[in-house]
């Protein structure tokens, strides 16, 4: 049983590793200018080892893309859970994401390869699976706080969604993403807070 352990260990290290390595070529290089044999030099093991784990360059570029989006997630409901309103924990959780967006791992991996390397229904598909259930939720709170109407949610969480991955893709796609983040996040804001009630409103303005 120990020795079985013991495989396991290695095995799931080497998968590790070559998600680490693939990850760092991919933000450096790009999907496409990346080779399995340099992602295999740089993680120190065998083509073998690769195939193992993955079926092939794509199948690793997805784990890789699933653990970046998957941590850009965990950073986002961290953010957003740690403010007392529901509100400000939307203007969190949309910052920390806004923030990300001119992260190059994320902008690279996640924002311009891969559309391109698993197709917009896989990649819009795992992007709602990291986010998605967040905006849900939020929402879902802001409305039983009486701080954005009653609606239906589903619609208003998928169009809120699309609407920040469209603000991701022209951070990204920028010549100056760190502008380019400002005047999106600006908007997304802007957009946002017509949702809110009158009595919502009125008690931010109370507060300045």
């Amino acid at each position: 049983m120990q020795e079985k352990s013991r495989r396991e260990e290695n095995s799931e290290a080497t998968r590790k590793g070559l998600v680490e390595a693939a990850r760092k070529l991919f933000t450096e290089r790009g999907y496409a200018d990346t080779s399995t044999e340099e992602i295999v030099r740089r993680s120190r093991v065998t083509r073998g080892a690769l195939y193992h784990h993955f079926t092939g360059k794509r199948d690793l570029f997805r784990a890789v893309l699933q653990e970046v989006n998957g941590g850009v997630s965990e950073s986002i409901a961290g953010r957003a859970l740690q403010e007392g309103e529901v509100w400000e924990g939307v203007v969190q959780g949309i910052d920390a994401f806004l923030d990300a967006c001119i992260d190059p791992a994320y902008q690279r991996i996640v924002l311009l390869d891969g559309p391109a390397v698993l197709g917009w229904e896989e990649w819009r598909e795992i992007g709602e699976h990291h986010g998605l259930g967040i905006i849900r939720a939020a929402l879902v709170q802001a409305v039983e706080q009486g701080v954005i109407e009653p609606q239906p949610i589903e619609p208003l969480a998928h169009m809120l969604h699309g609407a920040l991955n469209e603000a991701g893709m022209h951070i990204a796609r920028s010549s100056d993403p760190e502008a380019a983040r400002a005047e999106a996040g600006a908007s997304v804001f802007r957009l946002i807070e017509g949702l809110k009630t009158p009595v919502a409103k009125a008690g931010r303005a109370a507060r300045r």
